[in-house]
Formats: structure tokens, sequence, C-alpha cells
């Protein structure tokens, strides 16, 4: 069974480590926030000037004042600051930042990305993702493995404009976890009753496949 978005966030929490500094992109990354492994201490950063922060809010404990940079509400955690913007992309360009998650539309096998324009769609701009991309030396993305037409997002080559080139270390999907390589695409883990033919079938990319592959533990 293919993992959900809750599912993709909670297998990309366990690659937190004790006293990170971690930037959330919008969508699937936000959700990483909810699942810190109990006891570690952690700091999410938000490129409009936040750091430290924690998960949702429940409902009706929102603070419109407090939110992330998709304008989602958040909560902070004892000791969190604030700060302008200026001082967040200082933080990201100076890679204070130990580990940066992001959602996308395409990947290809030699680590470029693809998240932020679908040609002849109106957007506002690049955003923060250029800084993030270009500044951070581990990059993880949360992303679906198709599109809705079923076709693959794990491609040999990027089709829509890159946000970076060569700068992914790892995908998660609602099928597998890969980590980049010289060589292209490894695949690591497969999602809960997800077989490798599925995976491979679902891949535009090769696959680099080396002995029996564990199923992910969420």
């Amino acid at each position: 069974m293919a993992l959900d978005k809750v599912g993709i966030a909670k297998r990309i929490a366990k690659e937190l480590q004790e006293g990170f500094y971690v930037n959330l992109g919008i969508g699937i990354p936000t959700l990483v926030a909810n699942y810190i492994p109990e006891g570690m201490n952690v700091e999410f950063q938000s490129e409009n000037g936040v750091l430290g922060m924690g998960p949702f809010p429940f409902e009706g404990d929102e603070d419109a004042d407090l939110i992330n940079a998709g304008k989602q509400t958040i909560t902070t955690l004892p000791g969190a600051s604030f700060f302008d913007s200026a001082m967040s992309f200082g933080m990201i360009r100076s890679q204070h930042v130990d580990l940066t998650i992001l959602g996308a539309m395409e990947v290809s096998e030699n680590g470029d990305i693809a998240n932020w324009k679908i040609p002849g769609k109106m957007v506002k701009g690049m955003g923060g993702a250029m800084d993030l991309v270009a500044s951070a030396e581990n990059i993880i993305v949360a992303m679906m493995h198709v599109n809705k037409a079923g076709e693959s997002k794990i491609l040999k080559k990027c089709t829509l404009p890159l946000t970076g080139v060569g700068c992914v270390k790892k995908v998660v999907t609602e099928l597998a976890l890969m980590e980049v390589t010289p060589k292209g695409f490894k695949l690591l883990e497969r999602a809960p009753g997800v077989s490798v033919e599925d995976i491979i079938k679902a891949t535009e990319a090769e696959l680099i496949i080396e002995g029996t592959i564990p199923e992910m533990s969420i």
C-alpha cells in the first residue's frame, strides 16, 4: 500500500538528527514538524523569519500572526526567535541550515530539481527556493512519485524549468526512498506493501537495485 502525505513526512522525520537546523519547504515538508522523534531537539527554520517552529496548532488555537513561508498558521517552541527576511536568508546563504526538505514537481537522476513553475501558469516568482537549493548541502525531497495522469515525476531529465542543478541527495515518495548517486537513483527502501516491480514501473529513470530492498519502517 502506497504511503499518504503523512507517511512520507513520517519517513523523512527519521532522517532528522539531534541539534539539526532544518528548513521546511511548502507542502508535504511542513508536516515533518509534527513527527520529530521523541526526545530529539531540532530547530525548524522558515524563510519568512522564524526559528523554532513547533507542530501545527490545534483547531481553535491558531494565532494569525504566527505563520510559515506557506502562510499556514504554526506554533513556536520555547526559545523561538523572529527576525526579518534579510537575516533569514543570511542564515540560509551562509549554510547554517543542516537539512532542507523541499517539495518538487520533478527530480532527475543527477539530482536536478524543478519545483517552482509550470510553463503557461501564473507564478509570483521562484521565491526562497533558489537560495535554498544553491546554499544547502543536504536536500531531501518529499513528493509524489507520479502525477495525476500516472506519469513518472522521477526522471532521467527534468522537463520543467529547473530550480537547482545536482543538489538533491534523497527523495521520499509514496512508493520509495531513493538516494541520488553519481550513477543515478539508488533504491534504498520501498513503501509497505509496495513491490520493487511497482516502483520500477512508476519510474522513468533507471533505478540502481542492489540486493533485497527493505520495507520502510514508519
